[in-house]
């Protein structure tokens, strides 16, 4: 196993997705490749936080509360309308630091990660370079996504196709049931990552 196969394969390994085999030759490569290994922690920490946001919101509790205030400076006169807000709205101070710390990670992983990953069903594509290659008569079950690569699409798609930072071909043969997302631009990246946190609740502007 390469480092590129190695690298697509992460994603699916952190949800549990990979055959036993194919699993165990991963954890393998990693022991011998530092690189990999480095990868592969900085993905499982994203997805810990990830995972963590997602299931553990809820309106803070009094304790959070009391620890926030506690960081913020007490006025030694009249309170500034700023902080006064701040106590009022504690829940809403704790969501725009989440996110603005979020987006922060977020744009740092568009501007550094440049490496191709191909997340979803492998068993009937070819990568070839930076391609992702569909070929014509094959099928693809289920959504796939591939970031930093182009697709080349002859064949048949169950779910739907998201490129970021890539390019899109579909032959004439081509057939996508789902929808056809290419996504070049940081916000647009930024908006792909709160719809993959939060799901289809997040509509896009």
């Amino acid at each position: 196993m390469d480092c590129k196969q190695a690298v697509s394969l992460m994603h699916d390994l952190l949800d549990e997705d990979l055959e036993r085999q194919c699993a165990l030759d991963l954890k393998a490569h990693m022991l011998a490749c530092p690189a990999c290994r480095e990868r592969f922690r900085q993905l499982e920490e994203a997805e810990r936080l990830l995972y963590g946001f997602n299931h553990r919101l809820q309106p803070p509790s009094e304790d959070l509360t009391e620890r926030i205030m506690g960081v913020i400076p007490r006025p030694q006169r009249k309170q500034s309308p700023m902080i006064a807000w701040v106590k009022r709205h504690p829940a809403i101070t704790v969501a725009a630091v989440f996110f603005l710390v979020m987006t922060t990670s977020w744009l740092s992983m568009w501007n550094a990660d440049k490496q191709l990953i191909v997340k979803g069903d492998q068993m009937n594509i070819i990568i070839q370079d930076d391609k992702v290659i569909v070929p014509s008569g094959q099928v693809v079950n289920g959504d796939l996504t591939i970031h930093n690569g182009k697709a080349e699409v002859h064949g048949e798609v169950k779910g739907n196709l998201t490129v970021v930072d890539g390019q899109v071909y579909q032959a004439s043969t081509a057939h996508i049931s789902g929808s056809v997302q290419k996504i070049d631009e940081a916000f647009d990246w930024i908006w792909y990552q709160i719809n993959s946190l939060f799901g289809s609740s997040a509509v896009a502007p």
